[in-house]
């Protein structure tokens, strides 16, 4: 809403940082368990199971040379401690009775799966090197650590008018738009580039335009946009967020952008999108342009509900986050948590 502002994001739950080392005379487990929490074990194979799933991730967003064995070592310690804490937030969970039920798992697999065909959502997971089961996995997981948050952290915020004003008080000068400003989102498809879809080929521009062209109908028989982008947008950068591109784009940039997005994006009403417009800034193709919100410039006022509503989320976004790492730091802190693979790499380079 406000280009001097920070986005607003989606809480995602604080991993609390930090590996703890044991003495080399300590009760060590056999060589395939890495670690204990509260005496659940970690087995290497799980470790190794996310760390390679860690290394791919990493290399689909930027090709990466094979690490070296620090490199590697590092990221397992990341990502053990990753699965320490997890496992931390998944027993509490249990203890309170927040742990997520078959139910909720199924509606939120069939709502990801919603977009795409049988065939596509296989091909997807196939992309990103999991099976069916562990996608289920992960949503059970997640599902759980949302609610324990929700539970004992997220119910417990409240915020008032008097912080709202104080809020306001405090950083007036940051609802001055000195110029308007443009929330947008939208679905591109390249012409003569090779897609993100593994094994595509590049688009000529007569199949660039039919696979817009197909994407504006169903936007116009009523399917959503974000769930459409993250379906067929080839923007690696924005597919993720249902098209939504970043913060909110002033009007001066928006005179510098393509000429035809920029009539595009002049035309619409906030919640209205485009047909498919043929763009060569910065990468030739065909994109669908949404409107989210148009922010007038001049100075908008407390009394104004929309700038209420940013105060109130950001107010409870930045205490969201704060919170969720101090109560992940205190179970954490209430757990036994022995990590036997920080202790071998601390052997292999210092031991010798």
């Amino acid at each position: 809403m406000f280009t001097t502002m920070l986005p607003i994001r989606r809480i995602t739950l604080a991993l609390a940082a930090g590996v703890l080392f044991f003495a080399a005379g300590c009760n060590r487990a056999g060589h395939d368990v890495v670690a204990r929490v509260n005496g659940k074990n970690i087995t290497r194979a799980e470790l190794e199971k996310y760390y390679k799933l860690q290394v791919r991730a990493e290399s689909q967003q930027q090709p990466q040379q094979e690490p070296d064995p620090v490199q590697a070592d590092s990221t397992r310690l990341n990502v053990l401690d990753q699965l320490i804490q997890r496992d931390i937030l998944l027993q509490q969970a249990e203890k309170d009775g927040v742990l997520a039920t078959d139910d909720e798992v199924n509606e939120k697999l069939t709502g990801l799966r919603s977009p795409y065909t049988a065939e596509e959502f296989q091909k997807m997971l196939q992309q990103r090197g999991i099976t069916e089961d562990d996608e289920r996995y992960e949503i059970r997981i997640n599902l759980t650590q949302q609610k324990l948050i929700n539970k004992q952290v997220n119910s417990k915020i409240n915020i008032s008018d008097s912080d709202i004003k104080a809020y306001y008080n405090a950083h007036k000068p940051e609802f001055n738009l000195i110029e308007t400003q443009y929330q947008v989102a939208h679905i591109f498809v390249p012409i003569g580039m090779v897609p993100q879809g593994a094994g595509d080929k590049p688009h000529s521009q007569p199949e660039a335009l039919a696979k817009a062209q197909m994407v504006y109908n169903r936007l116009q028989s009523g399917e959503a946009f974000d769930s459409l982008a993250q379906r067929y947008s080839e923007d690696p950068s924005t597919r993720n967020t249902g098209g939504e591109i970043g913060a909110p784009m002033p009007e001066s940039a928006l005179a510098r952008s393509d000429p035809a997005i920029r009539e595009a994006v002049l035309k619409l009403k906030p919640g209205q999108f485009s047909a498919p417009v043929l763009t060569r800034q910065p990468l030739p193709g065909y994109e669908i342009v949404r409107l989210i919100s148009r922010e007038p410039a001049g100075q908008h006022e407390l009394s104004d509900p929309e700038v209420q509503q940013f105060i109130r989320e950001r107010l409870r976004t930045t205490r969201e986050q704060l919170l969720t790492a101090a109560y992940s730091e205190v179970v954490r802190n209430q757990s036994k948590v022995e990590n036997y693979f920080a202790e071998e790499v601390l052997k292999r380079f210092v031991g010798k």
